[in-house]
């Protein structure tokens, strides 16, 4: 049984290779940065880290990572509710809350767990979840695991949003979940559409903001902010593991009364270890900048415009948006292949996207801006894609 079992293990492995569907992973023997040193030492321009603000290597997060491994020790060894909340953690909760505004919020160690131990505490077989198709797999992965109704609408289709809130008129409770912007397309959420909606029709707001938080909005509070609708959101989840340092950690940011629900009933929050407090604590450092940060913001974006213009001058298929997620559709998973694999061999590291990360003719190399990249690091960049599209017929 063993040997039949490793066998079929084996021949579906061959078939994702023959596919192009099989996802190598490359090894990085340094901090993770705007340029990464190579297992084999080679120096990579990294196109494909969440690092939006460059913070992951930042001395300033490094110094306070170093403090609060010997004030806070290494780790808590227990879940939170029986030995393992420390006063960082809720410093970091009442941070987060007021700064995203939002009553309280509860950490977790991921958004994974957040979004996965979301809907079952919340949500019962008389209520109705309204899920938008694009959400992030943590999303969809809570939502079955919950009692409640499902439906879906297609990405961003508010006639088709408006239609399943009204096929769910009967529930207790109707909640619309939805990414803030759609990891995979770097598409913003029509939040302000979507609030008028659920406030129409009677429904709560769950918004993750994993890929807006740190960036969007004139004080970086994410896709709430960036949209003007804060205070109209009911529950927000996001990550530490991004913008916010890109160490790891989640949170939930909500009322108080469905916080307090979280802490009690959160089979992910019941179940696993608290958050290194050193996360916790260096998170709070990471705050300090964020609230000072404008120019790295604007760094950012500044390298998402000219970076888009340049591969768009090219002749390269991108998706439209402003955000720093800039995908370049291939629509082959052995194109996407062949192109990540030319770009590492001129020194940018990319990774190749196919199916069931995105669906099937969809597949893409999703880039991904940083303001730890300089002008010139973007320009060799350019030309290395400049050179792979060629190489692999994807532009003229």
């Amino acid at each position: 049984m063993r040997d039949a079992f490793r066998s079929e293990l084996a021949g579906r492995l061959e078939r994702l290779r023959a596919d192009g569907l099989f996802r190598p992973e490359v090894e990085i023997a340094g901090p993770q940065g705007g340029v990464v040193r190579l297992a084999d030492g080679r120096e990579a321009i990294n196109l494909c880290a969440n690092n939006y603000l460059g913070l992951a290597d930042d001395p300033r997060l490094v110094a306070a990572a170093r403090e609060a491994l010997t004030r806070w020790g290494y780790g808590m060894a227990s879940v939170r509710f029986i030995c393992g909340t420390h006063s960082v953690h809720r410093q970091l909760e009442a941070r987060l809350a007021e700064w995203l505004g939002f009553e309280d919020a509860v950490l977790h160690p991921s958004c994974f767990d957040a979004n996965t131990g979301l809907f079952e505490a919340l949500l019962g077989p008389e209520d109705a979840v309204i899920s938008d198709a694009l959400n992030h797999a943590s999303i969809i992965d809570g939502i079955r695991l919950c009692k409640a109704r499902r439906l879906v609408y297609p990405n961003g289709d508010m006639a088709a949003l408006e239609a399943r809130l009204a096929e769910a008129a009967d529930a207790r409770f109707r909640l619309i979940a939805t990414d803030g912007v759609f990891s995979m397309d770097g598409h913003i959420a029509r939040l302000a559409e979507i609030c008028d909606l659920a406030e129409r029709h009677g429904a709560l707001v769950m918004v993750d903001d994993s890929h807006g938080v740190g960036i969007l909005g004139a004080g970086g509070r994410g896709s709430h902010e960036h949209c003007g609708v804060m205070g109209r959101i009911d529950i927000m989840t996001g990550t530490l593991g991004k913008a916010l340092g890109g160490a790891a950690g989640g949170y939930v940011a909500a009322s108080a009364e469905i916080v307090a629900w979280l802490r009690q009933r959160s089979r992910p929050y019941l179940f696993s270890n608290a958050l290194p407090p050193v996360i916790a604590a260096t998170t709070l450092a990471v705050l300090d900048i964020i609230r000072d940060g404008g120019e790295l913001r604007a760094r950012l974006w500044r390298n998402a415009r000219s970076f888009r213009e340049a591969l768009a001058r090219l002749g390269f298929r991108l998706l439209p948006g402003e955000h720093p997620i800039i995908p370049v559709m291939l629509g082959d998973p052995r194109h996407a292949q062949a192109m990540a694999a030319a770009l590492g061999r001129r020194g940018v590291h990319v990774a190749a996207f196919s199916f069931p990360v995105v669906p099937k003719g969809q597949d893409r190399i999703r880039t991904q801006m940083s303001a730890a990249h300089d002008p010139a690091t973007l320009e060799r960049a350019v030309a290395a894609f400049a050179e792979a599209g060629r190489e692999t017929g994807v532009i003229p």
